[in-house]
């Protein structure tokens, strides 16, 4: 069995994922499709790249991470429908999507979330070293937000599936009583989150785009990691906070119900009652880090591929 995985090319997690596919799996895996048994379209808008007889003639595996009813358009439903008559069955990373994707087709959904390399994602001891070398306070109390808040379209307009209008209202409720609370941002279109900072004054550090080792670092001097999207497919920042024991409450997306304990699980409007349990996420994650979280990728190509 060989297996051909789809390029993306939008320094997207998705990205990561091949990469260290290719790079853990290679006796199994070929970079040209003409070789391979099983296609793994890792990036559903990317099967139109791929050869139609190719499609109809392999093993066909489509990933979707989510799916946005309020935007699924005609357009987006029509190539749904058509991609879904060459894909064999469908990978998603979290149950969330599996009961999404379950009300559009009648194939075989496996739900297995991306495994997390703790080679990168890991605790790191001594915080107060590390937010000197940031040029960050001890006394400060952080609060993480790592994914992109904008749309590309006009880098103004909230990206609203990821919700950082909640995620500035809790921020907003949260400074009046903790002034010493400071916002930490890595990564592209942050405009809308940062623009609204600067307008209510609330203190923020922007990191635009940082390696693997310093977000490692970044997540280890947190006080605090809000995840606040509507729509969500992973988000592997859940999995990363928990490798790295970074404290973490999540809205009910993607995968978070399968990792975080149910106390730092909130609904919007409810966002103080929310608990991080460290130690439970840390536990949960374990099953996730390679080999295991890579293994059972192999176990579904190679169940689907046998059978």
């Amino acid at each position: 069995m060989k297996i051909f995985l789809s390029k993306i090319n939008e320094s997207w997690i998705v990205d990561r994922v091949r990469s260290e596919w290719y790079t853990y799996n290679p006796s199994i895996s070929t970079e040209q499709v003409s070789k391979a048994d099983v296609l793994w379209i890792i990036s559903p808008w990317l099967w139109k790249k791929v050869p139609k007889r190719h499609l109809i003639n392999k093993k066909v595996v489509c990933s979707i991470y989510h799916i946005d009813f309020k935007s699924f358009d005609e357009n987006e439903r029509k190539d749904f429908f058509e991609r879904d008559k060459y894909v064999d069955f469908y990978h998603v990373i979290s149950v969330n999507t599996k009961k999404q994707l379950q009300t559009l087709t009648n194939k075989k959904i496996v739900s297995i979330p991306f495994w997390v390399n703790q080679n990168y994602w890991f605790e790191i001891p001594n915080r107060n070293k590390l937010r000197n070398k940031y040029n960050l306070k001890n006394s400060d109390y952080l609060v993480g937000s790592f994914q992109r808040d904008t749309e590309g379209n006009d880098l103004i307009s909230p990206k609203l599936i990821k919700g950082p209008d909640i995620f500035l209202e809790i921020i907003t409720n949260l400074f009046k009583n903790n002034k010493n609370l400071k916002v930490v941002l890595t990564g592209k279109r942050r405009n809308y989150l940062i623009n609204n900072f600067e307008k209510l004054e609330i203190p923020y550090e922007y990191f635009e785009m940082v390696n693997l080792k310093n977000l490692n670092e970044l997540y280890n001097i947190l006080d605090l990691y809000i995840v606040s999207s509507r729509v969500e497919g992973g988000p592997q920042a859940i999995l990363e906070c928990s490798r790295t024991k970074t404290p973490i409450v999540s809205t009910d997306v993607g995968v978070a119900p399968e990792i975080l304990h149910k106390d730092s699980i909130y609904e919007v409007g409810m966002f103080e009652k929310a608990k991080p349990n460290v130690e439970y996420a840390f536990k949960n994650s374990e099953d996730f880090i390679i080999p295991n979280g890579m293994k059972k990728f192999i176990d579904m190509f190679q169940d689907y591929y046998e059978n």
